[in-house]
């Protein structure tokens, strides 16, 4: 999202997992909330289902980003 800046504080240390919704408002996208389930529904975004709670696994997606070369 433009204009929302992002700090390295931000990005460092993330969760190993984190609530879907929480995971959309990391990435700034708490106005899109149904693209981030668009996402995980199409496979984009890993995820696993704890109880009645849909998490993010967040480090295999920055394990799966920094293999194909988007994050350095």
């Amino acid at each position: 999202m433009e204009g929302i800046p992002l700090t390295l504080k931000d990005l460092v240390n993330p969760p190993p997992m984190m609530p879907w919704r929480e995971f959309a408002n990391w990435i700034r996208m708490s106005e899109d909330h149904d693209t981030v389930r668009g996402w995980m529904r199409n496979g984009y975004l890993p995820h696993l289902k704890v109880g009645r709670h849909v998490m993010v696994n967040v480090a295999l997606l920055t394990k799966k980003l920094m293999e194909e070369g988007w994050v350095e």
